[in-house]
């Protein structure tokens, strides 16, 4: 009797958890996903964080935006296709989270004399490779839109939100990122960029969404 109550529960277990996963993959949230390894360096405010990360190894295409109705899809098909077999080993890669997104039509100037380049074109998108891999230990990828590159370690402030992921969102918390650090110790020291953490068909108020850019003291 007891074995029987024991293989009830575990059943019954079981279904629970196929159901929550089936749950949260209906609705867009992460469950698992592995995310890049940082450490919150400081707090400003309720909103926003400075981070620093460890060394990170992506794979990263760039898109002609004058060039596709849609960019984001065809640079996210690009990058999927190698982590999907679309390699040299045929060899499936985990996906992680979340997706690095830097758009032309985002970009914001920093501060005078900076000067953005209006002429720039192109969308850059990376996936971050699992922690397990060293570069020398990835697959070559079979498209060569498809590149592997090593980002180092880098402090960065990071504005979280949720909602809307399109361009003009996007340039909006990016703007509102940028003016809360004036005055502060922080210095902004790179191009902002955008990072996506869910699934297209993730209901808005419960995507992960964050706008960084590099800082230095």
């Amino acid at each position: 009797m007891l074995l029987y109550d024991v293989k009830m529960f575990q059943s019954t277990l079981n279904f629970l958890t196929s159901l929550v996963f089936a749950v949260f993959s209906t609705f867009g949230i992460n469950t698992g996903t592995e995310q890049p390894r940082h450490d919150v360096v400081e707090r400003l405010g309720s909103q926003i964080e400075i981070r620093r990360y460890v060394p990170r190894v992506a794979a990263e295409t760039i898109v002609d935006t004058e060039k596709t109705d849609n960019p984001r899809g065809d640079a996210f098909r690009i990058v999927a296709g190698y982590i999907f077999g679309a390699n040299k080993q045929r060899q499936k890669i985990d996906m992680t989270a979340p997706v690095e997104v830097q758009s032309a039509s985002t970009k914001i100037a920093m501060t005078a004399p900076v000067e953005i380049d209006k002429s720039d074109r192109k969308l850059i998108m990376r996936f971050f490779m699992p922690s397990q891999y060293k570069m020398s230990e990835l697959p070559e990828p079979n498209d060569p839109r498809v590149k592997l590159i090593e980002l180092p370690a880098a402090t960065v402030a990071v504005l979280q939100f949720s909602g809307s992921t399109n361009d003009a969102a996007v340039f909006e918390k990016t703007a509102e990122l940028l003016k809360t650090l004036e005055g502060t110790k922080w210095k902004i020291a790179g191009t902002a960029t955008a990072l996506f953490y869910n699934p297209p068909w993730t209901i808005p108020f419960l995507r992960r969404n964050e706008v960084l850019v590099a800082v230095s003291q």
